[in-house]
């Protein structure tokens, strides 16, 4: 009997060890505790308590020091094998590109930008336009203002930019333009006869072991360039840790070294007025290099909308990637700033167990806020509906919701297909549908090759007579909310999306 319970337990040590070591090496990075590389638990767990506790909406992070993991959390229902919008981070592996292409000697950042679409040029050629360099693309100061905002409607992006007036003079003044950063992708793939996530799979994505990565692509076939990257958040690390190694990833020079440091010095001021006192205080008027941001702490960063970093910190030797659809930008990367730089420390740490474990608690448990509450007396309610409702511009004609005590079957029937999804109660459940998100809604999007699409379903009752769910599509920061309420059979549905609180009604009728 002893001899069983000793044999039981060493299989459970085993197994334990042998789920750690695939942990630790399924994306490819070193891991390693916070004290062993200087930083205290206690420090980055107060760092996620104020993430917490100031509604930041993270959906994970990765802390890397001296090359290694020190700590990782993702808030359920998101987890490290998703992929994850990176929004303008893109950019920076756009850029990226044009390191590898400049080192290959197809182009360089002086080259003029009219050079490569003679095809698409206006009838009239202006001096600005004659003098628009690659350089003034990749620093925002295009010399268009206001920035573009095309739709698929224009037709060719190409030409419709080249027919846009510039009104600066090139490199002069700093205005965010994401399709300065298309014409970029169209750049590059003009001199390569690549999209740039082909032309980057064996220079960069395959050397850092970076895979199924999805990138939008216009209707004319080239990679957005200035959004719509999809990958994980070890993929945003590593392209950290490839710039504060200067271009060099296990032992090979991937990139020049000339080339990481012109990529993030300072070519431009966002906002040249302000005194040198107001920029030392904002993270966003230190200096522009070639889509990177320089920051505070002599540290740069790649930036996204809703908060997607990668934040490299040369002094201390450390990269932390972030992926959020948060409130405030500014608030997210103050608190990396507040609670984990000042604790960094040159020197090892002595082991501080309670601290450790306490992280590594909080860490496995991590979850988004819920996004409704479900009645108590109404938990185990069961219930099969079916509604047909009025025309209307989501294109649904009829949806169904088959309600058990744990989860809750949603059908829609559209115009062109049913989908369906599964929402769990006071639960998230994961799921992959065909369904567009409302990300897609923008006339500017292309999900042409994306799907299927990740996605995470829960639902709880509001009351007797109304059901409420929420559809998290993992991968684009977008949500929607259907609060089905059911009056003797007529029904109202009020969808709403993340960036529409206000959201549509559809009227209809229950099906008997």
């Amino acid at each position: 009997m002893k001899h069983c319970i000793k044999s039981i337990l060493l299989g459970l040590v085993l197994l334990c060890s042998s789920v750690y070591a695939k942990q630790t090496t399924i994306d490819g990075l070193q891991r390693s505790t916070p004290e062993q590389e200087g930083v205290p638990s206690s420090a980055i767990l107060n760092y996620v308590n104020a993430v917490e506790q100031q509604n930041l909406g993270i959906h994970s992070f990765m802390l890397l020091r001296h090359g290694k993991v020190i700590a990782e959390g993702w808030w359920n229902p998101y987890e490290p094998e998703l992929r994850h919008i990176a929004h303008s981070v893109s950019k920076t592996f756009t850029s990226t590109a044009v390191g590898f292409a400049v080192n290959e000697k197809l182009l360089t950042v002086e080259d003029k930008v009219m050079c490569f679409f003679p095809e698409y040029l206006p009838d009239t050629i202006t001096p600005y336009l004659e003098q628009l360099a690659i350089k003034n693309l990749l620093t925002m100061a295009d010399g268009q203002e206001p920035a573009p905002a095309y739709t698929m409607a224009d037709g060719n992006w190409v030409k419709s930019y080249l027919s846009t007036p510039i009104v600066n003079k090139p490199g002069e003044k700093f205005v965010y333009s994401s399709y300065a950063t298309y014409m970029v992708s169209a750049i590059l793939q003009s001199v390569t006869g690549q999209t740039v996530l082909d032309y980057l799979q064996p220079r960069l994505f395959e050397p850092l072991g970076i895979r199924n990565i999805l990138w939008e692509q216009s209707l004319e076939g080239v990679s957005c360039g200035g959004w719509g990257l999809r990958l994980k958040t070890a993929d945003l690390a590593k392209l950290g840790q490839l710039y504060l190694q200067k271009g060099k990833w296990n032992g090979k020079q991937l990139l020049p070294v000339s080339w990481i440091k012109e990529a993030t010095d300072v070519h431009i001021y966002q906002q040249p007025d302000l005194s040198a006192e107001e920029c030392a205080k904002n993270d966003w008027a230190l200096g522009y290099g070639y889509y990177i941001w320089r920051c505070r702490n002599n540290a740069f960063r790649a930036d996204g909308a809703a908060g997607q970093y990668i934040i490299v910190m040369p002094d201390q030797d450390m990269v932390m990637a972030i992926t959020s659809e948060s409130p405030d930008m500014r608030a997210e990367l103050s608190l990396v700033w507040d609670h984990i730089l000042p604790a960094v420390k040159n020197k090892k740490l002595p082991n501080d167990k309670e601290a450790y474990e306490a992280l590594k608690s909080k860490l496995s448990t991590l979850s988004l806020p819920k996004p409704f509450e479900t009645i108590g007396s109404l938990q185990g309610k069961t219930m099969v509906r079916h509604y047909s409702v009025e025309p209307n511009e989501r294109g649904i004609k009829q949806l169904s919701v088959k309600v058990s005590a744990n989860e809750c079957q949603l059908i829609l029937v559209t115009n062109d297909a049913t989908h369906s999804f599964t929402c769990g109660n006071g639960r998230w459940i994961r799921g992959e549908t065909e369904r567009n998100s409302p990300y897609f809604d923008s006339k500017r999007r292309n999900p042409v090759g994306l799907s299927p699409f990740s996605v995470a379903g829960y639902y709880g009752w509001k009351n007797e007579n109304t059901l409420q769910l929420r559809l998290l599509y993992l991968e684009d920061n977008t949500s929607e909310t259907f609060t089905i309420s059911d009056d003797d059979g007529k029904v109202v549905v009020t969808l709403c999306t993340n960036s529409d609180n206000k959201g549509i009604q559809l009227r209809g009728y229950r099906n008997e």
